[in-house]
C-alpha cells in the first residue's frame, strides 16, 4: 500500500487512532500505531504514516485552528 502523505503544517497535530494499524514516522522516530493510539507531532515537523496493515481512521486535532499561523 502507498505511504499517507503528509506535509508540515504550521499548526501542533495530534492523530488519535481510531481503527486500523500503521507505522508513523518522523525525523526523530518511528512507532507502530493501532486503535487507541494517540500521536502528537509538533508544528512544522515532517511526518507520514506507512505500511498501513488495517484500514487506518483517524481523528486530527489542530492547535491552535487549523490555518490559523502563517506559513
Amino acid at each position: 500500500m502507498e505511504p499517507a502523505r503528509q506535509s508540515p503544517h504550521t499548526e501542533d497535530e495530534i492523530y488519535v487512532v481510531t481503527a486500523g494499524r500503521a507505522r508513523i514516522v518522523t525525523p526523530d522516530a518511528t512507532a507502530d500505531v493501532g486503535p487507541g493510539a494517540v500521536v502528537f507531532v509538533p508544528a512544522g515537523e515532517e511526518h507520514r504514516f506507512t505500511d498501513v496493515t488495517e484500514d487506518l481512521a483517524l481523528l486530527v486535532v489542530f492547535g491552535p485552528a487549523y490555518g490559523s499561523r502563517a506559513r
